[in-house]
């Protein structure tokens, strides 16, 4: 789950992470408040779930309240469309008001969960090339990256704070403030279950205070059950409406950008289904992981989702009967086709329990489809169908 900046900012406040003064408005009259309670020079920021705001428009400087009232009537309600975005944009509901700071230095910081290394744990990434995004720097100049990796027995230790400061090459004034950064951002990791924490900037102020100028946070979703107040955050507004209802459904739903709409049950096996589609020519238009359990019902709502996908081009429906009978996804796909309206090619392999069942259950029904005996053939065959 990601949050706003924002919202990722006051969460790192409670960590004794220091941010500039400020609020959210949703009203140009409520921007124009905050800017006269900060007075001075005020930033107006838009408030969406994508980098590059300030490239497409949505972050600007300016100097008095009535400044502030007009950046924010142009930016609230704009479709902002950024390199994170992709051309379809996103509409600003909020801008966020504060502070603008003189900025000497502008650094990078963040934690990470780091899966390639042999142990897998949490990686603090530091850069002085802050303000740019990481992936440019570390394509560009990958030895402007230093890399702190935190044992998971251990935990964060002070270590790893002169590690980064020494590397990053700061001034011995900055010292303490730095290391407490650097203890909050793990507590703050560490017991809100994110999965990463990004400053970015991490600002030196020409007062010599560091600051966050810039947050963002994402949650592991297997972690919320945990964190009601976390669960409030989330903003609907920002998450595709497919992979919205799929989460109300009880499926695992991910949007991709193929025209293979995929139905499967077990995460492997959803993996290995979208590798072979690969593999054959093709390109999957998404995860979905209809669970071990599914009910006739699930069945018919996942099929519901892939439906209501434009791209989607030809529905491949791969499973495995274990827990999931093969006759009770047959009676699902054949309550779900008699119900929509948006006829789709579409290729069926099952396996494992009441198998026999299930495919007589779909030779009787009036359901047009194309039957697979192994993984590859009917990956082949959706192929062969979406062109």
């Amino acid at each position: 789950m990601k949050i706003h900046e924002y919202q990722a900012k006051e969460i790192l406040r409670q960590y004794g992470i220091p941010i500039p003064s400020g609020e959210v408005a949703g009203t140009p009259n409520r921007a124009k408040e905050i800017a006269s309670s900060l007075k001075g020079r005020v930033v107006v920021k838009a408030q969406i779930h994508a980098g590059g705001r300030g490239k497409g428009g949505g972050v600007r400087v300016v100097a008095s309240p009535d400044e502030a009232y007009e950046a924010a009537k142009a930016i609230l309600g704009m479709t902002l469309i950024t390199h994170q975005t992709g051309p379809e944009g996103r509409i600003v509901r909020n801008v966020l008001v504060e502070e603008a700071l003189e900025i000497k230095q502008e650094l990078y910081l963040s934690l990470v969960m780091d899966r390639s290394r042999t142990k897998e744990c949490l990686v603090y990434m530091a850069s002085e090339a802050g303000g740019m995004d990481i992936e440019e720097v570390a394509s560009k100049s990958p030895e402007k990256i230093i890399k702190a990796a935190v044992h998971p027995t251990t935990g964060f230790s002070p270590f790893h704070a002169r590690k980064l400061f020494f590397g990053l090459g700061l001034d011995k004034s900055l010292s303490s403030q730095f290391t407490n950064i650097v203890k909050g951002l793990y507590q703050a990791f560490i017991e809100k279950d994110a999965s990463l924490i990004e400053i970015n900037p991490l600002v030196i102020t020409q007062g010599g205070e560091l600051l966050a100028l810039d947050a963002k946070i994402n949650f592991d979703d297997d972690g919320l059950y945990r964190h009601p107040e976390l669960k409030a955050l989330r903003d609907i507004n920002e998450e595709d409406p497919l992979e919205v209802e799929a989460i109300n459904t009880g499926v695992n739903y991910i949007k991709l950008d193929g025209n293979i709409g995929c139905m499967v049950n077990g995460a492997g096996l959803a993996m290995t289904t979208m590798d072979l589609i690969k593999l054959a020519g093709g390109e999957p238009a998404n995860f979905l992981d209809i669970g071990g359990g599914a009910t006739a019902e699930r069945v018919e709502k996942a099929f519901r989702i892939l439906t209501s996908d434009p791209k989607v081009k030809v529905i491949l429906v791969n499973i495995f009967g274990g827990i999931l009978r093969c006759d009770r996804v047959a009676t699902g796909i054949i309550e779900a086709a008699s119900k929509i309206e948006k006829k789709l090619p579409m290729v069926v392999r099952l396996q494992g329990t009441n198998v026999d069942e299930g495919r007589r259950l779909l030779r009787e029904s009036s359901v047009t489809f194309e039957v697979a005996e192994e993984l590859y053939e009917a990956a082949s065959k959706a192929v062969a169908l979406s062109k």
